[in-house]
């Protein structure tokens, strides 16, 4: 069977699903503007808002996570514009704050022979890190936003 793709393929997803995709396009052109134009400390100032979150708790709360995440990596690989890490990250950790489920963005750094010192962004809920942490085990944290006293995400344990 054919996997319909464009729009086609879009008006065959379910609502939240279509709702989702259409949120992370504009929260990934939102965020990588934010990141070109904006200077590091007001997009940190920006993720360190205190906020009502709590960690999702509920089966429906998990399936949005894993739901947020599915659309930032779709459309992050279709988007006109270079998306790595960063972008997405940013984009997934605002979303899951517009729906008030706690998540972390942490920045990360690894001293690397080859390619010298290089930079990489994921994003925990709870104890599991959602997206980017294929390699973040790899990499020494830095800062983590929001900033808390809370318990370590397990390296390597994702969704």
């Amino acid at each position: 069977m054919r996997r319909r793709s464009g729009l086609f393929g879009f008006l065959g997803l379910s609502g939240l699903n279509q709702i989702a995709l259409a949120e992370s396009l504009v929260t990934l052109a939102f965020v990588s503007l934010a990141i070109k134009l904006a200077p590091f400390r007001s997009v940190v100032k920006l993720l360190s808002k205190p906020g009502d979150a709590k960690p999702a708790a509920t089966p429906e709360e998990r399936t949005e996570v894993i739901r947020c995440r599915w659309a930032v990596e779709r459309l992050a690989a279709l988007v006109p514009w270079r998306t790595v890490c960063f972008q997405k990250g940013l984009a997934l950790h605002l979303m899951l704050r517009r729906r008030r489920i706690a998540s972390f963005l942490h920045y990360g750094v690894l001293q690397n022979a080859e390619r010298g010192l290089a930079a990489h962004v994921w994003v925990s809920e709870s104890d599991r890190i959602v997206i980017g942490g294929e390699i973040a085990a790899d990499y020494s944290e830095l800062a983590r936003f929001p900033a808390a006293g809370v318990a370590e995400p397990v390296a390597g344990q994702g969704w």
